[in-house]
Formats: structure tokens, C-alpha cells, sequence
């Protein structure tokens, strides 16, 4: 399956909201949710304008991974983006038809070249214990286990807690 991913638009907003409402309970499995609210319609649309505002400031990158249909499987950010220090944190989702196909790995390899455009060179990335796969597809495309915090969270009955990943850009 080939992917891509493209920057988030303001026409994405629907079949994001649909994306997001399939995978609700898939994705509340592994990591915390986010409420209620978020799924709102009305609360959905103005968190989507404010994500479209952040990227618009240089803030964050938010990406969505499609398919060649242009079907959305996941989304990716670069997020807290410091300008300074050319840091930031990294964050994603695929949605629960697509996991185990490669398709973490392929978009986190696309968006890491856009890295370069950025002029970022480094960035942070976290997973939980428990998430396996989430650590493959991190330690593929270069990252390195930087830390593993002491202290456990809940996270849907499981006790889990976070790995520190960091990914430095080669010059």
C-alpha cells in the first residue's frame, strides 16, 4: 500500500471527524482519551480551526496519512515546535484497519524528510511500555530510547509507563 501524507486542510475537517469517531474506541484502548467533548461536532470544528491556526503560525505540522484513494489511515504532528532550539515532539495515530501494514513506518520516513524543509533537528518522540509497536516503528526510522520514566500511569486498566525517544537530524 502506498502512502502519503499531506498537510491538514481546512476541507479535511468532515472526513477527519469521521476518522476519528470509527477509531474512537480503538484508540482510547492504548493511549488516554479525549473526552467526551472532542467528538462533538461543534467542539470538533473549532479544535480543527485552531490546529489549522497552529500550522499557520509554524506552531505544529499536523499531518494526515492517506492512501492513494486519498482514504485518511492515520494522522502524524510535529507539535511545540521550538524555533530556537529547532525541536519538536512528535505524535501519531493509524486507525485500526491499517495497523500492522507498515504504515507508521512509511509516513513517519515522509515526514521526517519534511523535517529537513523545516530546518528542525531533532525530535522528541514518547511511547508507553505496552506499545510494541509504536517502539518498532520509532526505532526504524532512527530514533533512539533516550529514558523510561519511573512513575506508572493508568492507561484503560492497564499500568503502563512512557519511553523517551529522541531522533537527531544528520547534517
Amino acid at each position: 500500500m502506498e502512502v502519503l501524507i499531506e498537510k491538514l486542510q481546512e476541507s479535511d475537517a468532515e472526513d477527519l471527524y469521521k476518522f476519528e469517531l470509527e477509531n474512537r474506541k480503538f484508540f482510547e484502548e492504548t493511549v488516554p482519551t479525549r473526552g467526551d467533548d472532542y467528538y462533538e461536532p461543534e467542539v470538533f470544528k473549532i479544535r480543527h480551526e485552531t490546529l489549522l491556526e497552529e500550522q499557520a503560525d509554524e506552531i505544529s505540522y499536523f499531518y494526515l496519512i492517506k492512501d492513494e484513494n486519498g482514504n485518511i489511515l492515520g494522522r502524524m504532528n510535529l507539535v511545540d515546535i521550538d524555533g530556537i532550539h529547532k525541536i519538536a515532539h512528535l505524535g501519531y495515530r493509524v486507525g485500526r484497519l491499517y495497523t500492522g501494514k507498515g504504515v507508521a513506518k512509511q509516513a513517519l520516513e515522509l515526514l521526517l524528510e519534511t523535517v529537513v524543509e523545516r530546518d528542525i533537528k531533532q525530535v522528541k518522540a514518547k511511547t508507553t511500555t505496552t506499545n510494541i509497536a509504536s517502539q518498532k516503528v520509532l526505532e526504524k526510522n532512527g530514533f533512539k530510547q533516550m529514558a523510561c520514566e519511573d512513575e506508572e500511569y493508568e492507561v484503560n486498566g492497564q499500568r503502563v509507563t512512557f519511553i523517551y525517544y529522541i531522533w537527531n537530524r544528520q547534517v
